[in-house]
């Protein structure tokens, strides 16, 4: 067990370096370098020379990834080319309402999922699973914008019962202090996630249905609901738990949109408000913040696998 942890967080620890090798050169791939993608094609030669000397660009690209890789060390970002302000400051202010956001959508797609997964596994081929199903592939189909303005119409044009802005603030305390302005925004921010993890639900239960364990307690005459929850239920979840951890970069891609559409303060609309500018070192630092929330939730999936399912932990 421990050396599977340490192998898996000294994969994580490559990956990500291998993630600040590219966001490095993500920024150098511009045409023409950063210096003409931040002043224009009308920039002078002279104009040019000058932003490269103030960002250090002029320096060789092995010198300049290592002063890169050492401010990121400290956790230094670098400074927004058109705010004139840290990036790490405004990625600190911005992310854990991202992340609030993020986990409350998370939150309520699984609390929906796994019980609408496991009732559809229990009643396979039956009207009301066809019925979940369509549903399900009609919301994975759909856009999240498109989830967002329906969102909008209905319940703040319609039936004007919900604020069609998210709520606004500094600080988390100050957005939970407005939960109504909180319920649109995780609803688009959810229902994706319901369509795709009760169909994982689904199947990882009508797996566990077939193994012999769950024929010998049904006849055993255990009733059907207790087999699905003493049993089933837990090795059910592997699937889930492995899937949550790769699903964050959508949940992050989900945010931006949602945040963009109901006006939400977080990462997500400083993302968009930067690739209007545009304002690279933005752009990258939350690219970057991103990547390694990837790395991590794949990281934390893999190790609550091994909690979860004692055969894998044994395997290991």
């Amino acid at each position: 067990m421990l050396r599977f942890m340490l192998g898996r967080i000294g994969q994580a620890l490559v990956v990500v370096f291998v993630v600040t090798i590219i966001v490095f050169l993500l920024l150098h791939a511009l045409p023409g370098g950063p210096a003409r993608g931040v002043l224009g094609v009308q920039a002078t030669p002279e104009q040019i020379a000058l932003f490269n000397t103030a960002q250090g660009l002029d320096k060789p690209l092995v010198v300049q990834y290592i002063d890169y890789l050492g401010r990121l060390l400290q956790g230094d970002l670098g400074t927004s080319y058109v705010l004139n302000a840290s990036v790490s400051d405004m990625l600190v202010q911005r992310l854990p309402k991202t992340l609030l956001l993020s986990v409350l959508s998370a939150a309520v797609g699984l609390a929906i999922a796994i019980p609408v997964g496991l009732w559809q596994a229990s009643r396979r081929g039956k009207p009301s699973d066809y019925v979940l199903t369509a549903l399900s592939f009609v919301a994975y189909a759909t856009p999240v914008f498109f989830l967002g303005l329906v969102l909008i119409v209905v319940f703040s044009q319609v039936l004007p019962i919900l604020p069609s802005q998210a709520p606004q603030g500094d600080t988390i305390w100050q957005i939970l202090g407005d939960p109504a302005a909180l319920i649109l925004p995780v609803a688009a921010g959810s229902l994706g996630m319901v369509a795709v993890f009760s169909r994982y639900m689904r199947s990882s239960t009508l797996d566990n249905l077939s193994e012999d364990y769950v024929r010998t307690a049904l006849a055993k005459g255990t009733p059907m609901r207790k087999v699905l929850q003493r049993h089933v239920f837990r090795n059910s979840l592997t699937a889930i738990t492995t899937m949550l951890g790769y699903y964050i970069p959508v949940l992050f891609g989900g945010a931006l949109v949602v945040e963009q559409l109901f006006n939400f303060p977080g990462m997500g609309l400083l993302f968009w408000s930067a690739a209007q500018a545009p304002d690279f070192p933005i752009l990258l630092g939350c690219v970057l913040v991103i990547s390694i929330a990837t790395v991590v939730g794949s990281l934390l999936a893999d190790l609550a696998q091994v909690l979860i399912d004692p055969r894998v932990k044994e395997a290991r």
